[in-house]
């Protein structure tokens, strides 16, 4: 299971990207996943698959200027989820940009209903969600434009013996069949 982004320099574009590794799936009572999609939630194509050995660990790498990095875990039906935004910074006299790396979103101690899960396959990976709530016990919303992404990540982190993505896409080949670009 891989969490970390990185900055990378594209030589042959001159400019630096942040690269991710989509990994991650459950066991009956525990699960963990990590996706990424673009700053406005839309799904991005990843570079290319990972095929591994085991189950429950990399799938795919994706390359972009900016990632948001969606980051579940579940233990039973209590969950964690962190939404973070990562993109390189501004280039100073030369040097290697620091990678910037913002907090969108923490949902602590939230609840998934794992029964609505289990009931309906096709359901889950679009409206079941968990929910969180304040220290007061007021509900806290996901933020709308990553609802798609954190759906995909909840059916994920239920997906036992997962080997698969969840919510990164197929590229799309170009004319010449090189593969899109990032």
């Amino acid at each position: 299971m891989q969490s970390q982004v990185s900055l990378e320099h594209q030589h042959l574009a001159k400019r630096y990207v942040v690269r991710g590794i989509e990994s991650g799936g459950a066991v009956k009572d525990l699960g963990r996943y990590v996706t990424f999609c673009g700053p406005d939630g839309e799904p991005l194509p990843y570079l290319h698959p990972i095929d591994a050995i085991g189950v429950n660990g990399i799938h795919a790498v994706v390359v972009a200027a900016i990632l948001v990095r969606i980051e579940i875990f579940r233990t039973g039906r209590t969950c964690q989820l962190l939404i973070t935004k990562h993109e390189p910074g501004t280039v100073e006299h030369g040097r290697r940009p620091p990678l910037e790396n913002r907090v969108l979103f923490r949902g602590v101690n939230g609840i998934v209903d794992l029964e609505l899960l289990r009931a309906d396959a096709d359901l889950a990976g679009r409206s079941v969600m968990p929910e969180f709530s304040s220290r007061a016990g007021e509900t806290i919303g996901i933020p709308p434009l990553f609802v798609a992404a954190v759906a995909a990540a909840t059916k994920a982190v239920c997906c036992v013996g997962c080997s698969h993505s969840h919510y990164l896409v197929t590229p799309i080949a170009d004319a010449a069949g090189a593969g899109a670009s990032a």
